[in-house]
Order: structure tokens, then sequence, then C-alpha cells
């Protein structure tokens, strides 16, 4: 069974995502932050694909993006970084990027990629529905490589009722239709966009992200869903304190008030 679903069927509550782009502070840093992640109780990774356009993200992930691909990180570089992760590591790993990197690499290429190195998911922030449902669907199935689809306060709910039907893993629910970034709290608007969703009554888990940096905003999420993903705190802590032991310690810190 795909680790994702692993995952939820073992924990439905207070679930936590960790983002970090792949080949930032350091160019080969990516496999020791994936292990000591899961050495300190994370749930899920999602890995970045650096990109020169990356349209939903705010500054301090576009900066981490900028270095990483200074640095010398490319699709093919990162496979060959985890082409052993599987040996010791358990958790559920998902990679996260835009359409054009993964495309230059083919879509079906990747997919099959991510399956031989053990890569659970993908989410590909500005990869339409539509075209997912007729294009690519059917290849990543073919890999049991879950696409996770993203909705916002935007979304109407007739294409939320069809992301809960037709993907599976979870859903990635934005707390706002802004760029990632730290937020101290979430405000009664996005409390109300949460307590909809919980209405509708969705057949996937959900976990919320873009925003989510300390104690308050990690309750609410964990409050009004399966979990949180965190990206941006945890990039800020990684280029701050250079150790990934240390970033991961002071994220925890942060969580905690």
């Amino acid at each position: 069974m795909n680790r994702i679903k692993q995952l939820f069927e073992k924990k439905q509550k207070d679930i936590l995502s960790i983002y970090f782009t792949a080949g930032f502070p350091q160019l080969n840093d990516t496999c020791n932050i994936i292990r000591e992640l899961e050495a300190n109780g994370i749930d899920l990774i999602e890995v970045g694909i650096p990109f020169s356009d990356p349209m939903a993200d705010g500054p301090t992930i576009q900066d981490s993006g900028t270095i990483a691909l200074r640095n010398g990180m490319t699709l093919s570089l990162l496979f060959d970084q985890l082409k052993d992760i599987r040996k010791d590591v358990k958790m559920p790993l998902i990679m996260m990027g835009y359409l054009n990197p993964i495309m230059q690499y083919g879509f079906e290429n990747f997919c099959k990629k991510c399956n031989e190195t053990g890569i659970d998911g993908a989410i590909i922030p500005d990869l339409p529905f539509d075209d997912y449902m007729n294009e690519y669907k059917a290849i990543a199935d073919k890999y049991d490589i879950k696409v996770i689809m993203l909705i916002t306060p935007e979304t109407s709910d007739e294409r939320i009722r069809q992301i809960d039907e037709h993907t599976d893993g979870f859903i990635y629910m934005v707390s706002s239709a802004a760029t990632t970034g730290a937020q101290k709290s979430f405000d009664e608007k996005k409390q109300d966009y949460f307590r909809k969703i919980n209405n509708m009554n969705l057949r996937n888990p959900r976990l919320i992200g873009f925003g989510i940096s300390n104690k308050a905003t990690l309750e609410a999420a964990q409050a009004n869903a399966g979990g949180a993903i965190i990206g941006s705190k945890f990039i800020t802590l990684l280029k701050e304190n250079k150790d990934v032991k240390e970033a991961v310690k002071a994220l925890k810190e942060a969580l905690s008030k």
C-alpha cells in the first residue's frame, strides 16, 4: 500500500508535514534533512523541486529555490541523491514542484522514477485539475503516485467535490489565496473557510498549509483538518541555523509557543 495511505489509516489527527527545498542551504543537504526530520517525529515530508518562477511561493521559498538552483540542484540530481533513501527512511515522501521542470523531465519518466526511488506522491501547484484528469491521472495511477491537489478559499464547492472524488491520498487545503509565508494567527475569515470545508464531509483527509509558523496557527490547522504543513518557517530556520539539527530543534521550539 502507498505510504501516504498507510499514514492516514494509522493516524487521523495531528499530522505534521514539513516542506523544504532540495539543494538548500547546501546542495547535498537533502537526505540529511529528511533523516533528521524523521528522527524528530515528523509524519510526512514534501521535497521541493527548485524552479526559477515559483508563482505560489512567497519570498522565503523563492529565495531558497534561487540558492538551490545556484548550488546546482536539478531534478535529475535530486533523484540521484534520493536513490538509496529507502534503505533507512520509512515515512511518506512527496515531491513538490512546478509543471515546467517536470514536463522537461517527462511526466511518465518522472512518475516512473518516483516509483523506483520510493517517492509516494507529487504536488504540482500549477497543474490544472482538468488537465490532470485528461492527460496525467492514468500515468500517475500506473506508477502509484498520488497527485495531491490544492484547494483555496476561492475554489468552488463543485471543484472541491470533483477533487475529492477523483484523487486519493489527501487534499492540500491552502489557508488563503495569497502566496506562502508565515503568519501569527488565522483570522475569522480563514476560520470560516476551515469550518465550511469541515461541513462538506469530504472523503479524503486534509492538511492545511500556508502561514503556519507557531503554536496558534498549528493548533488551528490541527483542529480543522488532519494536520498541518509547514514550509516557510522551516526554510527560514534552515537559513538562520545552517546546521540541520539546530534548525529542527528551533522549529519544535517555535511550534510550542
